[in-house]
């Protein structure tokens, strides 16, 4: 689906961009260009990855100069940028409107100057009855992109977006801290072991991605059915993982900010989404800015989907379920290996 095609990635030094980098550089792919502002990370990247089909480029999403300067000649962009930490997003709540709100405004206003045929907005369930900064910033990001999916026509560029879970070992997932606190003999601390969550690997969140590239019509949120495990069975499981069934576990109590459970479709998205299998897609309300319509004329029925779709009522796992879902991931095999702890 992009051959000979040019993929721009924002924010393309963080977990998600290294998960497309591995599934598309032996592809017969044109170009990967990788948009961020750390060029430590991009340095590293280069190094690591020593491909001429990967090019760099220095920016912030906050401006929008230089995110125009990177899209010539760019078919697509996955929009990953974004402040995603709850603690920093909570005491700094102007950052996190300047880049995930604003800079979301600034990728989709150049991507639509540049001509680029489908952007894909990455978002969160925190964005789903937000609770705290990061995810009333996501939520407005989201209300971005599907408003400045009206202004353009699709056959121009199509804008829609996708939302899941947390992604296990990304950055700021607790399982590294895990690891961490066993490895130096320190208590597991947990906020609340009964606090559930969604739980999805890079590759799931990647395929969610290509899901919405292919299946999304312009102005569409994309939403996974990801299983999810309560905090309690996470630690456990990495716990004997380790082979360290009896570590403590530290209960230090809900942080400011924190859901006791994560929300992937509302009561009112529910209610119009489209079930695709594996995924839900909600489609926008994609009426032109007749402001009349708004007022006089109903959008939608309801359909049997009624209740919202959260880490409460979606399939939840138990420990060896997770165990075995931990061991597919290649960060935890490297760092059991580490350990000097196989598992075939």
């Amino acid at each position: 689906m992009f051959e000979g095609k040019t993929l721009l990635i924002t924010g393309g030094t963080g977990s998600f961009g290294n998960a497309v980098l591995k599934r598309f550089l032996d592809t017969d792919i044109k170009e990967i260009r990788i948009f961020s502002r750390d060029e430590k990370k991009q340095d590293d990247m280069r190094r690591h990855y020593a491909s001429d089909k990967i090019k760099f480029f220095i920016g912030d999403v906050r401006n929008e100069a230089s995110i125009k300067d990177a899209m010539y000649d760019v078919d697509y962009v996955f929009h990953a940028a974004a402040l995603k930490q709850v603690p920093s997003c909570e005491f700094f709540p102007v950052e996190a409107v300047m880049t995930n709100v604003l800079g979301t405004n600034n990728v989709l206003s150049a991507a639509i100057s540049r001509g680029v045929k489908k952007v894909i907005c990455l978002s969160t369930d925190k964005a789903a009855y937000p609770v705290n900064a990061m995810g009333t910033s996501k939520a407005m990001m989201e209300k971005v992109f599907v408003a400045k999916s009206r202004t353009v026509s699709s056959d121009h560029t199509t804008i829609c977006g996708t939302r899941y879970g947390n992604v296990m070992c990304s950055r700021g997932s607790v399982i590294p801290l895990f690891i961490e606190q066993i490895r130096e003999g320190k208590p597991m601390t947990v906020t609340e072991p009964s606090m559930t969550r969604f739980i999805m690997s890079l590759e799931e969140a990647v395929d969610l991605v290509l899901f919405a590239f292919e299946n999304g019509k312009t102005g569409d949120i994309l939403v996974q059915k990801a299983p999810a495990c309560t905090i309690e069975v996470l630690a456990q499981a990495v716990k004997e993982l380790w082979q360290k069934p009896d570590h403590e576990i530290k209960v230090i109590g809900i942080r400011h900010g924190e859901k006791m459970y994560e929300t992937l479709l509302t009561k009112e998205e529910a209610s119009i989404a489209i079930d695709m299998g594996d995924f839900y897609r909600v489609p926008s309300d994609n009426r032109d800015l007749n402001y009349t319509k708004y007022l006089d004329e109903g959008y939608h029925k309801h359909n049997a989907l009624s209740d919202e779709f959260n880490s409460n009522n979606t399939e939840l796992l138990n420990v060896e379920q997770v165990k075995a879902k931990l061991l597919e991931l290649d960060y935890i095999r490297e760092e059991l290996e580490k350990d000097g702890i196989r598992y075939e």
